[in-house]
């Protein structure tokens, strides 16, 4: 080996130690970069979280927004997708782990901690791709105190309601179609139809017609409310007090999660809520209780990002947040806070069959059929028509039969045992 050939290895050793190096000082630069975060919380909620997400030390950047899905998209398709994404929609969720774009949260948390329905692990896939970091009750009417309803059906004049949302309109209505099927049918149909198993045409199926048809006619008895409610915001006016404290027409009942206390801001003292299942149409007993989460998934591996997901997730973060904020957690060693109200929301997310939001576990084209269907079904009764309720059903069926092969990390249980 010459002496010139000598220095010039030397001289290519020493320019990849430097590269190396310089490599190096650009990981570490990369890890002190907030974790950055995209969430559906906004306003009051979103300090109440950051204010949790500042003691864990970790450097963030936290973006709350109506339209997630839309700017998740966005991002995830300009190749600048956050480091964690908070949402509720798992079917969605699914879809980005089917694209490898999420990253495993496998021995980030206790899945023992949260147990059904709420853990993954009843996936084809043995990843983890999401964990829940705040859990609310549904199928329950919310009433202002001293005014708790009678156990029967409650006619359209009773209720407040509204369809309008920034980033989703019709929601609201999709909670009606599942609590009356869920009530109805009962946990092991509704599981069903929610994950499109099986050779029965679930949307075509008279578990989901007759809720359907019985929701149409609800809205029939009062075309004037109908019209208000499609064209109302489902939180009330801006810097209101809720439907609920508006009492438009005299309305006094409210079929709304539990997150509606927020809606409710200087009045929720004063809300109370009891089960749905006797006030909706036909009337019955409780058969279980839909439930709904914000659930966190990584786009990214960087430590910071695992870190955050491992302390927002364990009972200790939980349990701090559940302490500070207007807040319920689907873990099951959080102890809620020592009021009559969050007492009764926290023993029924923890008691009897649970099943997850129907909608939320659907594939995205699905969910977004039957946000349609749903908003087709009141406009056509506020302008006095038949609603048309097989054909819609079959429409939204024919989207679903068009999904093909069912997501290998979508959930193969929806519903709790007990």
């Amino acid at each position: 080996m010459t002496r010139r050939f000598k220095v010039l290895v030397v001289l290519v050793v020493l320019l990849l130690i430097a590269a190396g190096g310089l490599v190096a000082v650009w990981a570490q630069h990369d890890d002190r970069e907030p974790v950055t975060i995209l969430g559906t919380w906004t306003g009051e909620q979103a300090e109440q979280f950051e204010a949790v997400l500042r003691q864990f030390g970790i450097p963030f950047r936290y973006q709350g927004t109506a339209a997630q899905r839309e700017v998740l998209l966005s991002k995830v398709q300009s190749g600048e997708p956050p480091d964690i994404v908070i949402m509720p929609g798992i079917g969605e969720l699914a879809e980005y782990a089917d694209q490898n774009r999420l990253k495993p949260l496998n021995g980030l948390y206790d899945p023992q901690q949260y147990g059904a329905p709420w853990n993954a692990t009843g996936t084809a896939s043995s990843s983890v791709y999401w964990v829940p970091v705040k859990a609310d009750l549904k199928s329950i009417v919310w009433y202002r105190q001293g005014e708790k309803p009678a156990d029967s059906p409650a006619p359209l004049r009773s209720w407040c309601i509204g369809m309008g949302d920034d980033g989703a309109s019709g929601w609201p209505g999709t909670d009606w179609i599942e609590d009356l099927v869920l009530q109805r049918a009962g946990p092991a149909v509704y599981e069903k139809w929610a994950l499109g198993t099986g050779d029965t045409q679930w949307w075509r199926s008279t578990a989901v017609r007759s809720a359907w048809q019985a929701w149409a006619g609800l809205l029939g008895q009062d075309r004037t409310r109908a019209r208000h409610a499609l064209l109302t915001d489902h939180r009330g006016a801006p810097d209101s007090d809720g439907l609920l404290f508006d009492g438009w027409g005299g309305c006094g009942l409210e079929h709304q999660g539990s997150f509606a206390r927020s809606f409710y801001r200087t009045e929720a003292p004063h809300a109370d809520l009891t089960d749905s299942a006797p006030l909706l149409p036909g009337g019955g007993r409780v058969r279980a209780h839909e439930v709904t989460g914000d659930f966190a998934a990584l786009f990214s591996d960087r430590p910071g990002a695992r870190e955050l997901v491992r302390r927002l997730a364990s009972k200790d973060g939980q349990q701090e947040w559940a302490d500070s904020a207007d807040f319920f957690s689907a873990n099951r060693q959080v102890t809620p806070q020592d009021q009559p109200v969050k007492h009764k929301i926290a023993a029924r997310l923890r008691e009897g069959p649970r099943c997850l939001d129907a909608s939320d576990v659907m594939a995205p084209a699905v969910r977004d059929a039957f946000y349609e269907a749903v908003l087709q079904t009141i406009a056509r009764v506020a302008a006095g028509q038949d609603p048309a309720v097989p054909g819609l059903l079959r429409d939204v069926q024919r989207v679903q039969d068009a999904q093909g092969t069912p997501s290998r990390a979508a959930p193969r249980t929806v519903c709790s045992p007990r």
